[in-house]
């Protein structure tokens, strides 16, 4: 606690520091300078990472986009490794890490696209006015090759060496394997062995935001049962009042009692209802038979939460339960809950790092950065790293519009802006930032 409280009052004094002699003018001038010399290679390197699909599911592509990536990362001295995903049925992640002294940098990206092997959207394509189209060309391929053009301007300029650098990329961000706890786990190791974690999403696409917190995102599953039984005999004693019936009041409690809690937001997306219920995971669709002067005997909703913080998704999860279990006459219910994305909470340290980041721009002439509506920012692997470290923010890729979509337009504009400013932000970190060392 006593540390806690010591490197809070440090990251205060971090801001009137970056903006004294702790850091050269004509050091940040010249990692710009690197950063546009590189920039040719750099948009070879996002086409051809985009051309290449990776579609969650597509293991031998997400995995080439990985080996791609690690011919770029071993050069610059880092120590990559491919880790299997065989156990929660995906390709697998990339991991790479550099350094043993400074402040541990975590930089999160992704290898997996929303667009399978058969799907029409396969290349990348150049358009007027600096915009490029492509499949993952924002999210997050983008991201992940400003990374590289990162850790290689510094390591250009002899200014890798002052942090330590772990980069995870996994290859199910799009499409998490199953259990998270093995999915997951390369990025949580990563997050507590780090200080600060870094992601390299897209965020909302705009250059003028920055994401310091996500909504958590979890799955659930409502399935209620009722006596079967001629329908004019409904609200009996005898039958009591079915399964429609019982699910509509559980459905509407939800939302009495959960609708303005916070940043909650909870939908039930799909719901069969009748004498008989059928329904498959993993195409996403199902049947329901039944009949009009019968009472239903079974019903099965799905449906998700997303929250802020983990207060918001516990007082969920109980209300939601307490609900559940008060039946009306001659039915039964049961809520599954499953697992998901952790929030990230909105801290005063991430806010922190966004306001450095913040002057960067505004010194590069970019303009101010603000903190993205936490409604307009999905969960993304960060979340998984955000409680375990100081600081976190993410949205700090290649901008665009059109994500997971065939209209996925990359403003290319923003490549270069957004590689200067994360680069300046991890030297500027490397100058100031009270880290534990190793």
């Amino acid at each position: 606690m006593l540390f806690r409280r010591f490197l809070f009052f440090s990251l205060t004094l971090f801001s009137v520091l970056v903006n004294a002699a702790q850091v050269s003018p004509r050091i940040e001038a010249k990692i710009v300078d690197t950063l546009n010399q590189q920039l040719p290679e750099a948009k070879a390197l996002l086409i051809e990472s985009v051309n290449i699909n990776s579609g969650t599911m597509n293991f031998s592509g997400v995995k080439q986009v990985g080996m791609l990536f690690k011919d770029e990362l071993e050069p610059l001295g880092f120590d990559v490794q491919w880790q299997d995903g065989a156990e929660f049925g995906r390709a697998g992640h990339l991991v790479a890490s550099y350094g043993s002294k400074g402040p541990k940098i975590l930089m999160i990206g992704h290898l997996d696209t929303v667009f399978a092997k058969t799907d029409s959207f396969q290349s990348y394509q150049s358009l007027a006015n600096n915009k490029a189209a492509g499949p993952g060309v924002t999210d997050m391929k983008g991201g992940d090759v400003i990374i590289i053009e990162v850790m290689r301007a510094l390591k250009t300029l002899g200014l890798l060496d002052e942090v330590s650098i772990q980069i995870v990329m996994t290859g199910d961000e799009e499409r998490s394997g199953k259990p998270l706890s093995a999915s997951k786990a390369a990025i949580i190791d990563a997050a507590r062995w780090a200080d600060i974690a870094l992601g390299f999403e897209d965020g909302d696409g705009s250059i003028k935001t920055a994401v310091v917190a996500r909504r958590g995102s979890v799955d659930w599953q409502l399935e209620v049962s009722g006596r079967p039984a001629h329908s004019s005999q409904i609200f009996s004693e005898k039958v009591g009042y079915g399964a429609v019936f019982e699910a509509a009041r559980i459905l509407d409690t939800f939302r009495q009692k959960l609708a303005n809690l916070g940043d909650l937001t909870f939908n039930p997306g799909v719901i069969l209802g009748g004498t008989e219920v059928t329904f498959d995971d993993k195409s996403a669709s199902g049947s329901a038979f039944g009949k009009n002067n019968v009472v239903a005997q079974k019903l099965l909703v799905k449906g998700g939460i997303r929250a802020l913080t983990q207060d918001e998704l516990t007082t969920a999860k109980t209300t939601m339960h307490n609900i559940v279990k008060q039946n009306l006459l001659h039915t039964s219910a049961t809520l599954t809950i499953g697992e998901g994305y952790p929030p990230m909470a909105p801290t005063e340290q991430n806010y922190q790092l966004l306001q450095w980041y913040s002057d960067i721009s505004d010194s590069l002439g970019y303009g101010k950065v603000e903190a993205v509506n936490p409604r307009n920012a999905g969960a993304a692997d960060i979340s998984f790293a955000a409680e375990h470290v100081d600081m976190a923010l993410d949205g700090l890729g290649l901008m665009g519009s059109g994500g997971h979509t065939k209209n996925e337009i990359a403003d290319m504009d923003s490549f270069a802006k957004n590689m200067h400013k994360a680069a300046l932000l991890i030297y500027r970190i490397s100058q100031n930032y009270p880290s534990q060392q190793q």
